[in-house]
């Protein structure tokens, strides 16, 4: 895929979450968003866990063209990261993220739960909240076709 941001019309969305509050606009932009298990990513050192994933293109859903983008869906201050029902050995699994909430704990210390299709689920323990979405490429036309849907 070759993307630039030479399209005007499309302005790269560029989230940060810091509340509850926050986190539930950017838990409603990646409601659907489709992500191979290899783009999981934690990093240790700078306690960051972060997700490569292709987010259904909510902004422009009145649009007849389906369309996803590509963007990095990071979590900062990580302490450490539990997995629910997903295969780490399957590098080739897909994912379907369906909701981000937060619970917090004492001294501003607290739980990211991410819940994923299929009973899937990824548990962050934080230091605190602080939650970003970057889009990192323009959108481009779902292979699928498909408009996600919930019953």
């Amino acid at each position: 895929m070759n993307a630039s941001f030479e399209d005007v019309s499309f302005k790269p969305l560029r989230l940060v979450a810091f509340t509850v509050d926050d986190l539930e606009v950017i838990s409603a932009m990646t409601q659907d968003a489709v992500f191979p298990s290899s783009e999981m990513i934690l990093n240790s050192e700078k306690r960051r866990f972060a997700i490569l994933l292709n987010r259904y293109f909510w902004e422009k859903n009145k649009s007849k063209n389906v369309e996803r983008v590509q963007a990095v869906l990071a979590f900062e201050d990580v302490k450490n990261v539990q997995t629910q029902n997903i295969n780490k050995a399957d590098n080739n699994l897909a994912l379907c993220l369906l909701n981000i909430s937060f619970k917090a704990e004492e001294d501003g210390m607290g739980t990211i739960q991410i819940i994923l299709s299929g009973e899937g689920a990824i548990r962050l323990q934080v230091e605190a909240l602080e939650v970003s979405l970057r889009d990192v490429t323009k959108p481009y036309l779902a292979p699928s076709g498909l408009i996600p849907h919930h019953n």
